[in-house]
């Protein structure tokens, strides 16, 4: 019994890192899970680069929307904007997109996305030399209360406008 769980584990384990092109890792990628009603949501991830490269487009089938967002502090009032030219990915170091701060919004959901649902999410990665790169990630839905769930985001942003 508790090999299969260990093998059940590592399989669990393996399917939540992607297989990224030679230049991108990522891993643990996420989305939270959402309520009736709710029309966006965000999607979680570190991305690491070995060479500079820039994250210049994210779509998904769920959503009619797909934007990388950034939430920063500005005069103690916490703001919301989609990054028009991509996120920089500096070589070698992880860029977290994380509750509160970089992430890919999901937005016009075509329908809840419910914990433990699997949300194919492709990545569009452009290098110096201009070459882009598409990544397919599986992200799986984390309930709202949970780990890395509503409870550790600072905003709602079912009720953002957009």
């Amino acid at each position: 019994m508790k090999k299969v769980l260990i093998a059940s584990l590592l399989a669990l384990t393996a399917s939540a890192w992607a297989q990224a092109p030679a230049n991108v890792e990522v891993k643990d990628p996420w989305v939270r899970a959402t309520v009736a009603q709710q029309k966006a949501t965000g999607a979680f991830m570190q991305l690491t680069a070995k060479a500079d490269t820039r994250l210049v487009a994210v779509k998904s089938p769920v959503a009619g929307v797909v934007e990388v967002h950034e939430m920063a502090m500005e005069k103690d009032v916490m703001k919301m904007r989609a990054l028009t030219a991509g996120l920089s990915l500096p070589a070698g170091k992880p860029v977290e997109l994380k509750p509160g701060s970089y992430h890919v919004m999901l937005m016009d959901l075509k329908g809840p996305v419910k914990a433990g649902d699997v949300v194919p999410v492709t990545l569009v990665f452009e290098g110096q030399d201009g070459k882009r790169e598409t990544l397919e990630v599986k992200a799986t839905a984390r309930p709202l209360g949970g780990a890395g769930g509503a409870a550790s985001a600072p905003a709602d942003h079912g009720k953002h406008k957009h």
